[in-house]
């Protein structure tokens, strides 16, 4: 027995293991394909950043950048200096330094996806880890309202080719900065005058980040906040036009929408458009997706100024909820499963799947623990278990005359016929699943 003190995995960073992870791979391909409808291509950044790209783009006040951060000081350079680095704990700012940095929009707008782990130092619970994964849709350099509704109806898209049922949708508009400033004043001014009802939260982001106060979860601030001077009454006419033509596609497109003026995102980047979309599944952390329009964070990030609309949806969370729903994700199973009575069948066996698999055929080859294979009735017990359609028998007799028997384990279950291993190409299609 070991003396060492088992290793395990860091509190909140989660292993993900079959056949569980048969349901992330089903997700993931669910994305891909709905992505690939709407012309979305697939983008890939570094998980590791400066850390100034999320102080810059997310905000120097928001609670990522101000408490949930894992950022370290990387080794010194030859030259003594060391870089200030962050795990990324959200993609949209390393998206858009990559279309700023490789000049991306040279040619036009560009619809990008992306899929992969974000962190965050905060208490895990239920759905929410440390590290945690995220899937994000981004249109960068459309301006039109016609953008904000294309990548609400991707979302939508996605709920239905996951058959996801139970969630709203909620919108609003944060307008333009102007507008913003001149809304944030009067927040300052209101909430000033109510200073003795803040809570210590409250008090903090009063000067740096009014708007973040309506976000509030602290029950004895609700009533106070819900008085609170309204965003929509300091918004122009280009605003509220753009807002009414997204409202509109929406209608159109029978996608029913609650307009929510305390809907404000968590981060400091939005501009006209923001959306969420909730559900009533999970308890109190209802959001599944969310995003909106930020068409000032490529100039922010050193870029040419260019519009842009995005959102991201938590991976993890999107599984609760399938889950929740009573949605089964597929399991993968082989098409055959190859029975050895001993190791002298081996060598010709192991030379027929290798001629299955590369014809498409998914084979999985029985294996033991420990010296010798185990019955054939053993053997048969694990071929039904692995959920192939087939046995494929390797009997002494069978290689004898050149043959393979297979043996029908669902359909017509029981039923055996012997097939010639000289011409595996013309049976191995019968092997096949339909998926």
């Amino acid at each position: 027995m070991s003396s060492h003190k088992p290793i395990t995995a860091i509190k909140g960073m989660n292993d993900i293991l079959p056949p569980d992870s048969a349901r992330w791979e089903w997700l993931e391909h669910v994305v891909r394909q709905t992505m690939a409808a709407f012309a979305y291509r697939n983008i890939r950044t570094p998980i590791v950043e400066h850390t100034q790209l999320f102080a810059r783009g997310l905000g120097a006040a928001t609670d990522v950048v101000e408490k949930e951060m894992y950022s370290f000081e990387d080794r010194a350079d030859k030259h003594g200096s060391a870089d200030h680095l962050s795990l990324r704990p959200e993609n949209t700012a390393g998206v858009v330094r990559a279309v700023a940095e490789h000049n991306l929009l040279y040619d036009g707008g560009k619809r990008l996806f992306y899929m992969g782990p974000m962190f965050r130092r905060e208490r895990p619970q239920r759905g929410r880890y440390r590290q945690f994964h995220q899937i994000g849709a981004e249109a960068l350099g459309f301006g039109s309202p016609q953008i904000d509704a294309e990548i609400i109806l991707l979302a939508v898209e996605l709920w239905r080719a996951l058959g996801i049922g139970n969630w709203h949708l909620e919108l609003n508009s944060l307008g333009q900065p102007g507008e913003r400033r001149a809304h944030r004043q009067a927040l300052i001014d209101y909430f000033e005058a109510h200073a003795s009802q803040l809570d210590e939260d409250a008090r903090r982001r009063l000067h740096l980040n009014p708007l973040r106060i309506l976000d509030t979860k602290n029950p004895a601030m609700q009533a106070l906040v819900e008085a609170a001077p309204k965003l929509v009454d300091h918004l122009g006419e280009a605003s509220l036009r753009h807002f009414e033509q997204v409202q509109a596609i929406l209608r159109a497109s029978g996608v029913a929408c609650r307009i929510n003026p305390r809907l404000v995102r968590g981060l400091d980047y939005y501009n006209l458009t923001v959306f969420e979309f909730i559900t009533e599944s999970l308890g109190a952390q209802g959001t599944i997706c969310g995003g909106g329009r930020y068409d000032y964070l490529i100039e922010q990030l050193g870029g040419k100024p260019a519009p842009a609309v995005g959102w991201a949806m938590g991976v993890e969370r999107v599984l609760e909820l399938l889950a929740q729903e009573g949605i089964a994700a597929p399991q993968p199973a082989p098409d055959a499963y190859a029975v050895l009575p001993d190791d002298a069948a081996s060598p010709q066996a192991m030379h027929c799947l290798q001629q299955l698999r590369a014809l498409g055929v998914r084979v999985q080859m029985h294996a033991s623990a420990g010296e010798g294979l185990g019955s054939m009735k053993s053997q048969l017990k694990k071929a039904d278990a692995s959920g192939a359609r087939f046995a494929l028998i390797f009997g002494a007799d069978e290689l004898a005359a050149g043959q393979v028997t297979i043996k029908a384990l669902r359909d017509g279950a029981g039923a055996q016929q012997q097939q010639p291993l000289t011409q595996v190409q013309a049976w191995a299609s019968g092997l096949k699943s339909a998926n």
